[in-house]
């Protein structure tokens, strides 16, 4: 048994994992993962569309990615991620953005990966299905808390970063 292979057990968790709502849910994550959570999460486009998953343990549709491994850098992570979820393999490149939900202490990295032609997805671990989809119109009720934010987050970096400025100098 591995992750691309989960066994029974895991995905019976995995499925009453998917029907908690969103504080139960952080409560077991955080019974996990005790201070900070930190994901991996690939955006992988082709034709204006990106990669969307249906997973066992989550309601609608998700990026592939997820938790980094104690020990792993980023990018590590996702390249496993994805190679477990989808059957691609990747180079993530650089991290295209993160974001931080600060109330259940949750951070995730994205990669943007770019295919030149449409890849041979083979969905498994908690894949169970996949469909490509636009990032900015994303169908209504098909994405949960953690999705939502990742997609804000990587449509915001797809603009101009403004730089900071100073405030005072005390």
């Amino acid at each position: 048994m591995s992750h691309a292979h989960p066994g029974p057990l895991r995905r019976l968790a995995l499925r009453a994992y998917r029907v908690l709502p969103a504080g139960p849910s952080h409560v077991v994550t955080r019974a996990v993962l005790p201070s900070w959570g930190f994901g991996a999460v690939a955006l992988i486009e082709y034709d204006g569309r990106v990669l969307a998953l249906r997973q066992t343990h989550r309601i609608g549709l998700s990026l592939p990615g997820g938790h980094i491994d104690r020990g792993e850098h980023p990018s590590e992570a996702v390249v496993r991620e994805v190679w477990e979820e989808t059957g691609l393999r990747i180079t993530p490149g650089d991290a295209f953005a993160t974001v931080f939900d600060p109330r259940t202490r949750i951070a995730d990295v994205i990669y943007r990966v770019r295919c030149d032609r449409e890849p041979k997805v083979r969905v498994a671990s908690e894949a169970v299905g996949y469909e490509w989809v636009d990032p900015e119109n994303w169908p209504q009720g098909e994405a949960d808390e953690s999705t939502e934010r990742i997609l804000q987050g990587a449509l915001q970096a797809r603009t101009t970063p403004q730089p900071g400025v100073l405030v005072a100098d005390d």
